[in-house]
């Protein structure tokens, strides 16, 4: 288990660094941490995101399985919020929001959305917290 002082943080390649600043910071409520000409680093959710300048790995048939990335919400009222948040914003969610494997332990609400470089973000919350993992 990692020590809640450290972070993780994920790199994801972006065609357009202003494009990605827009999406995560005035539209999802990140934070920008730095800046450079070929990066930009955000506070996502509480981890850090670098969003590499790299037009030529976008990928051109996004689908969430085998890769994606995002945040499992402790509390539902944080995931309603963001749910809340992409309605007042009218932003268009890629899958969802559902519940999937309902009446299971595994159970949870789910969405995802495309970054605009085609990168899939998942946001959900488990009933169960212990299936948080």
């Amino acid at each position: 288990m990692r020590d809640t002082n450290n972070a993780f943080h994920l790199a994801v390649p972006c065609a357009v660094l202003d494009q990605a600043y827009e999406f995560c910071v005035t539209m999802l409520d990140c934070k920008l941490a730095r800046r450079y000409a070929e990066r930009i680093t955000l506070d996502f959710f509480g981890d850090p995101l670098v969003c590499h300048l790299a037009p030529e790995e976008i990928d051109k048939a996004p689908k969430v399985y085998p890769r994606h990335f995002g945040i499992t919400f402790r509390a539902r009222q944080e995931y309603e919020v963001l749910l809340r948040l992409l309605q007042l914003r009218q932003i268009a969610c890629f899958i969802g929001p559902a519940l999937r494997l309902e009446g299971t332990v595994q159970e949870h609400f789910t969405l995802c959305l495309l970054d605009p470089s085609d990168n899939v973000l998942e946001f959900k919350h488990y009933k169960d917290p212990r299936m948080m993992y």
